[in-house]
C-alpha cells in the first residue's frame, strides 16, 4: 500500500515543513509566552529541592566549579531535612488555607455571575460603539495598580477618611476599619469585583459574539422572554467556556492575589487572621528572616501550592470528563 504522505507527490517531511512555514506567524506569536514559561516555570524547577533542605548561605571555595553563592548553598552545603519544612507549614496552614481557599471560592462564585452577566448585558446593546464604550470603562480598573488602590482606600476608610467624616457629620461614630476584621472580606470582595469583572468578561463576550442570531430570532418568534433566551439558548452555549475557565480557576485556588492581600490592609497586624494568605506568608517569611529556615519554609509553601493546584486540576477535569466528556479540558 502506498503511504498516505506520498499520495499528493510530497513526502511527509516536506508536508510538515510546509505546514510549519504557513503557521510561522502563529508560532511567532506564541514564542514570548513559551519563553516566559520556560524562564519562570521550568528553569527554576531544580530549586524545589530547597523545600527539603535547611538553607545556610555558604561562600563557595575559590576554584570550585560552582561559584554562585545561592546555588552552591542550595545544592552542595545545605542539609536535607526531609519533610520538616512541610510539617511547620501544616502547623501554620489552617489559617492560611482558610483565607486563601475561602476568598478564592468567594471570588470564583461572585466573579462568574457578574462576569457572565456583564458580558450578556453588553452583548444585548444594539449600538456597537456604545457597547465598546461601556466595556472599556469596565475594563480600565484592571490596569490600576493595587498600590494606587491602597492609597485611595486609605483616604476612604482611615480614621480621618471620607467615610468616617460622613458618618460623624450625621451624628454617627467613626469605624476603625484597620482594626475590625469583620469588614475585610467585604472590602476584598468589592475590590476584586471592581478590578477584575471587566477583564474577566472579555472571554465570555467574545464567545457570545459568535453565537447564531437565528436561534434568538426563533426564540423571540416562539414568545421566549429575554430571561428564557438566556436560560435555554445563551447559557447552554456558554457552559463549555464557563467549565473550562472554572477548571483553570480551581488550579489557582491555593494562590491568592498577593498584591491585593498584601497592599490593602496597609500592614495592619490586627487583621492578620483574615488577610494573610499563603502568598503573603511566603513573602513575610522571606522578608523578615526571623525564622531559622525561612527559605526552606517559603519553598515548601510554594511547592505545596503547585502540587495541590495540579492535583485539583486533574481531579476536577476527571470528574467533568466522567459526566460531561465534551466539556472536559483534556
Amino acid at each position: 500500500m502506498v503511504a498516505k504522505g506520498w499520495l499528493n507527490g510530497r513526502s511527509p517531511r516536506k508536508q510538515m515543513a510546509g505546514s510549519t512555514k504557513r503557521q510561522f506567524a502563529y508560532l511567532l506569536m506564541v514564542l514570548p509566552g513559551v519563553l516566559f514559561l520556560l524562564a519562570f516555570a521550568y528553569l527554576p524547577m531544580p530549586g524545589t529541592v530547597l523545600s527539603f533542605k535547611f538553607y545556610q548561605m555558604t561562600v563557595p571555595p575559590e576554584g570550585f566549579w560552582l561559584q554562585d553563592t545561592f546555588l552552591y548553598s542550595v545544592f552542595v552545603t545545605s542539609k536535607w531535612v526531609g519533610l520538616e519544612n512541610f510539617v511547620y507549614l501544616i502547623n501554620e496552614a489552617p489559617m492560611l488555607i482558610r483565607n486563601t481557599v475561602g476568598y478564592n471560592l468567594l471570588f470564583m462564585l461572585v466573579g462568574l455571575v457578574l462576569q457572565v452577566g456583564l458580558a450578556v448585558l453588553i452583548n444585548e446593546l444594539r449600538n456597537r460603539k456604545t457597547a465598546k464604550v461601556y466595556h472599556t470603562i469596565m475594563f480600565m480598573p484592571y490596569f490600576v495598580s493595587w498600590i494606587v488602590v491602597m492609597y485611595a482606600l486609605y483616604t476612604l476608610i482611615s480614621t480621618d477618611g471620607f467615610i468616617n467624616k460622613v458618618l460623624m457629620m450625621f451624628g454617627g461614630q467613626g469605624v476603625k476599619f484597620y482594626s475590625e476584621r469583620m469588614y475585610w472580606p467585604w472590602i476584598f470582595t468589592i475590590a476584586q469585583i471592581w478590578k477584575y469583572t471587566g477583564q474577566g468578561a472579555i472571554i465570555y463576550l467574545a464567545t457570545l459574539t459568535g453565537f447564531d442570531e437565528q436561534l434568538y430570532e426563533a426564540g423571540a418568534i416562539d414568545g421566549a422572554t429575554k430571561w428564557q433566551q438566556f436560560r435555554f439558548i445563551t447559557l447552554p452555549q456558554l457552559m463549555p467556556v464557563i467549565v473550562m475557565l472554572q477548571i483553570l480557576a480551581v488550579g489557582r485556588i491555593f494562590n491568592g492575589d498577593f498584591d491585593m492581600f498584601y497592599s490593602l490592609p496597609n500592614g495592619s497586624g490586627t487583621l492578620r487572621q483574615v488577610t494573610q494568605t499563603i502568598d503573603v506568608y511566603v513573602y513575610d517569611t522571606l522578608k523578615t528572616g526571623q525564622l531559622r529556615n525561612s527559605f526552606g519554609y517559603a519553598g515548601a509553601a510554594a511547592l505545596f501550592q503547585s502540587v495541590v493546584g495540579f492535583v485539583l486540576i486533574l481531579t476536577t477535569n476527571a470528574v467533568i470528563r466522567k459526566h460531561q466528556p465534551d466539556m472536559a479540558l483534556f
